[in-house]
């Protein structure tokens, strides 16, 4: 035998053994799985843009519904067209509240933080078609949060089925909203950075590595399916002047200030169809698409997500009070649409507002410095930007995005500062942007990413006790209260009327005053003893304001109520059950990075 033969077959082993460890390593899983996730969310975007495209062309024989009204079409119609959309919608909102309404990144985020990056497969197809409806007749809305949450359920979806553990099946579906809005802008790295900077606030190595890779391969799926052509077709713009770098920074201030109304307006309008309007919630989609077509009737710009409109404040070709009046009634529009319960993002109308904004100041600002500033359309793509990084408090994201879709480096110094003054002006006057500020309604604080406040973001219902409940009944002699209480761990009660509903607390402290004295085992029951003004909680109160409850009274424990009536005792929470619930939430954040 060749005495090298061993060394040979032990060299061959250990060559095995590295393939078999680098082929199957976590982080080559992941980067696998990242590209199969890119190319999917590739293909859900183009089969989106197709669905929108049927809708679209589906309303009548004089060549579809495309965001403007052809000429022989009979304007009686056009109101019409978007509220037979919400009407269709109305009954899959109602079913489906959380995959169809609203604009999808506050759902994609809720998940990171909640769910450890779970969304339900069903969320696919049913965000795809009540976006397609919303968008493809004439619904003030974009396309690109609707792409963005399709791509993060494949993401998810794709964890799950290969079951990943949590902080994976997180990354993935940064993965999958990164590869969705990739390929909606057609812009790589823009995708790449929304992922990381809003949706999963995480910039480790091992989640940057997949969600680069997914974004992509996601990029590279649309280009192949679309063409690689830049969205808007901008002419060469530069900084005309030094000075003129001070006009930048006021419209980006300007930027700040109306990026605050339309998340303020989208906040009321949301609102007020929810607890103002007294119509049957499948008809609300329907009322506001009928507004939104009577805004239309005499600025059809307002329809669907905007682009023809934005290149042509990109071209300079809309007149002054045009744009000034679109500034507002987009957001209008926008905020029927989405706050009556339509189905679309808030990426376009943020642009189009930020296109329009800046187009008409551009103009002005033409008009009074000719020589020393640039034209109107130079104002309006910095304007894009600026509105959208306010809105979204998203600077870094906004500012690559506008250079990927116009494919012009010329004019970046005027977006950064702009983008940058917007975002700071908007975070001095409120905390939320357009994706959180629905969420801090639900008691989720996010920041960088991740869960801020836990004791807020938990429900009383998550940790109270409903089971084996110990509560006394009022006419309990003393004697049988202190064999209660001996047998039992807590040191609080509640009380029990004949009705079967909550009418205090008997406390050991209450207690202990009378318990040496004999005279009273059968002269005084548990009414006598009881704290008749006792503070309560409902299942839908969250932790932090409990535990206030709790410390404020000097307690242990307090009764929970039924949320429709408060004398219906449906379980108790105790100190502990708080902790446990804190501590369980905790360590699930940990899991998820």
């Amino acid at each position: 035998m060749d005495p090298a033969k061993p060394d040979i077959i032990k060299i061959r082993k250990t060559i095995r053994k590295r393939i078999h460890d680098l082929i199957f390593a976590e982080d080559t899983i992941l980067i696998t799985l990242s590209i199969v996730i890119g190319f999917l969310a590739g293909l859900g975007a183009w089969a989106f843009l197709e669905l929108i495209n049927i809708f679209r062309l589906s309303w009548s024989p004089w060549g579809g519904y495309t965001g403007f009204i052809p000429g022989d079409i009979s304007s009686i119609l056009i109101p019409l067209i978007p509220a037979f959309g919400g009407l269709l919608l109305g009954p899959l909102g109602a079913m489906f509240p959380t995959e169809a309404k609203g604009h999808g990144v506050p759902e994609v985020m809720e998940s990171v933080v909640r769910q450890g990056g779970v969304l339900k497969p069903r969320t696919i197809f049913i965000r795809g078609i009540a976006s397609a409806i919303t968008i493809g007749t004439g619904g003030s809305a974009g396309r690109e949060g609707p792409i963005a949450q399709i791509g993060a359920a494949i993401g998810s979806w794709i964890a799950q089925v290969f079951k990943m553990p949590s902080n994976n099946v997180r990354t993935l579906l940064g993965c999958g909203a990164a590869g969705g809005i990739a390929a909606a802008f057609n812009a790589p790295i823009a995708g790449a950075l929304f992922a990381l900077e809003i949706v999963l606030g995480d910039w480790h190595i091992t989640t940057f590595t997949p969600v680069i890779m997914s974004s992509v391969i996601a990029t590279t799926t649309s280009r192949w399916l679309h063409g690689g052509k830049a969205i808007f077709d901008v002419p060469y713009y530069q900084l005309v002047n030094p000075v003129e770098i001070v006009f930048y920074i006021i419209l980006g201030l300007l930027s700040g200030l109306v990026a605050l109304l339309f998340i303020h307006s989208m906040d009321k309008f949301e609102h007020f169809f929810e607890k103002k309007v007294p119509i049957h919630p499948w008809l609300k989609p329907a009322l506001g698409g009928l507004l939104v077509g009577f805004i239309g009737l005499g600025f059809p710009q307002i329809f669907s997500n905007g682009y023809e409109p934005m290149g042509k404040a990109l071209m300079g070709e809309m007149v002054l009070w045009v744009m000034f009046s679109l500034v507002f009634l987009k957001i209008i529009a926008t905020s029927l649409t989405l706050g009556s319960g339509g189905s679309g993002g808030v990426f376009a109308p943020a642009l189009y507002i930020g296109a329009m904004l800046g187009g008409a100041f551009g103009t002005v600002i033409n008009m009074l410095f000719p020589l020393m500033t640039a034209k109107p359309g130079a104002y309006a793509l910095v304007g894009m930007g600026a509105v959208l990084a306010a809105a979204a408090h998203a600077p870094l994201t906004n500012i690559l995005l506008l250079f990927e879709l116009t494919g012009d480096y010329h004019i970046i110094l005027p977006i950064m500062v702009a983008c940058i003054m917007s975002t700071l002006t908007i975070r001095a006057l409120s905390p939320h942007s357009i994706f959180s500020i629905g969420l801090h309604k639900k008691g989720i604080t996010i920041e960088a990413g991740k869960e801020v406040n836990v004791l807020q973001s938990l429900k009383v219902k998550d940790a109270m006790t409903t089971k084996n409940l110990e509560f006394l009944p009022e006419d309990m002699p003393f004697g049988e209260i202190l064999r209660h209480i001996t047998l039992s761990n807590h040191s609080n009660f509640p009380m029990i009327n004949k009705e079967g509903h909550l009418a205090g607390v008997i406390s050991f402290q209450e207690i202990r005053k009378h318990v040496f004295d004999p005279d009273l085992e059968q002269l005084v029951i548990a009414r006598d003893l009881a704290i008749l003004a006792m503070p309560t909680v409902t299942p839908y109160d969250n932790l932090k304001d409990a535990l206030s409850r709790i410390a404020y009274g000097n307690i242990k424990q307090l009764p929970v109520v039924d949320t429709k009536d408060p004398k219906k005792l449906v379980g108790i929470l105790t100190r502990s059950d708080i902790i446990t619930a804190y501590n369980r939430a905790i360590s699930r954040y940990e899991d998820n990075g």
